[in-house]
């Protein structure tokens, strides 16, 4: 190996005293390929063994934690017992080679489709019309209630508990990417006149009931991350000062880590009094060392990886990439950085060892992906 990616291999402790084993994590990518009622189909256990056997830490794609949370087809459920068991099978096989296995626990909220929800029911902070994952048109939210709002705290709760019994290493609570957690906090999707209208409540609520299972059913050692999303285009939506107040909150709750969702790991904030600076830059220094920080966003070569880790993140997150080239992590710790592929063709012959479903996926574009056919 060059010796100049040896940072990228440095063993780093979390807050609860475990340690990953390198820098790089396995991003929760969607990956549309579990059985249509949620459980762990076969064809999904060697895609994700294989992506978790060279990082330190690997995260499961968004899994629902109640039925009305449904957002992709193919999307694992750990919203039931009866997951459990497919749950375990794929966490072993992601701690196979040594990786901590860590599940994102998500509800779509607005973004849940119909089509998959019991009686094409649909819930969100407040009333909204929008599409979602390949909708050809809008489909209606209604505000969620009150009492559905206490039962879906308990439901990340519950699917902590489920994860501990599953064998996983940890949990991962989904704050980003426009889904329920988020949407509590923008004030674009959340315009409510009660008690959660604070845009914080919801989201501490879910990490207090979360922490409170990981400890009763995981013990001391089980992880808990929180992932979200810096800022938003919708207007009134997330700015950079309110994601400063939300990780001022988050930093005093117990979590091992913050994981920020960016397409690009160098993209600057759009606009405020912020404006023009790097938003991960910013985030590093807002966390100020309580916690590990997780950045990702168009991470594709050994350089690419250097440079995030140099921005002061602890941890660098690989997602397309690792569709791309799972062995990407093995090729720069064997010295063969320069094997790395980078680059999507669509006459691949592995298909690169994904399932059919998430195949076609990157095929149709799902993925924004350099392309060796453009």
């Amino acid at each position: 190996m060059n010796d100049k990616f040896t940072p990228l291999f440095q063993p780093l402790p979390l807050p609860n005293g475990v340690t990953l084993r390198n820098r790089f994590v396995l991003a929760p990518l969607t990956h549309v390929s579990s059985n249509e009622d949620g459980t762990i189909s076969d064809r999904e256990i060697p895609y994700i063994e294989k992506r978790s056997e060279d990082v330190g830490l690997a995260i499961t794609a968004a899994s629902n934690v109640t039925a009305l949370g449904k957002a992709f087809p193919g999307q694992p459920s750990i919203a039931r017992d009866s997951d459990i068991e497919g749950l375990r099978e794929q966490a072993s096989a992601m701690k196979k080679h040594g990786a901590k296995a860590v599940a994102q626990i998500h509800h779509g909220g607005a973004q849940s489709l119909p089509a998959l929800t019991p009686g094409g029911d649909v819930a969100a902070p407040s009333e909204m019309e929008l599409a979602s994952f390949g909708e050809p048109q809008k489909h209606q939210a209604r505000p969620i209630t009150q009492e559905e709002i206490e039962e879906t705290i308990q439901a990340f709760g519950e699917a902590t508990r489920r994860a501990a019994q599953a064998g996983f290493d940890g949990v991962e609570i989904h704050g980003a990417n426009h889904y329920l957690i988020q949407q509590f906090v923008s004030p674009y999707y959340n315009r409510r006149d009660d008690e959660w209208a604070d845009p914080f409540k919801f989201p501490l609520a879910v990490v207090k009931e979360v922490t409170d299972a990981a400890k009763e059913h995981g013990g001391d050692d089980f992880i808990v991350g929180y992932r979200f999303s810096p800022e938003e285009a919708e207007s009134p939506g997330i700015t950079m000062d309110l994601t400063k107040e939300l990780i001022n909150q988050l930093a005093g709750q117990p979590l091992d880590y913050l994981h920020v969702s960016l397409m690009d790991i160098h993209a600057e904030t759009r606009e405020g009094s912020y404006a023009g600076q790097k938003r991960i830059q910013l985030i590093h220094d807002w966390i100020d060392g309580r916690m590990p920080l997780i950045g990702i966003g168009s991470i594709f070569t050994a350089e690419d990886a250097l440079k995030a880790l140099e921005t002061g993140t602890e941890l660098v997150c690989l997602g397309r990439e690792l569709l791309l080239d799972y062995q990407f992590v093995r090729k720069i710790q064997e010295g063969r950085d320069q094997e790395i592929n980078a680059t999507f063709d669509p006459n691949e012959p592995t298909k690169y060892h994904l399932p059919e479903p998430l195949w076609e996926q990157l095929y149709n574009g799902f993925y924004p992906l350099p392309r060796r056919d453009a």
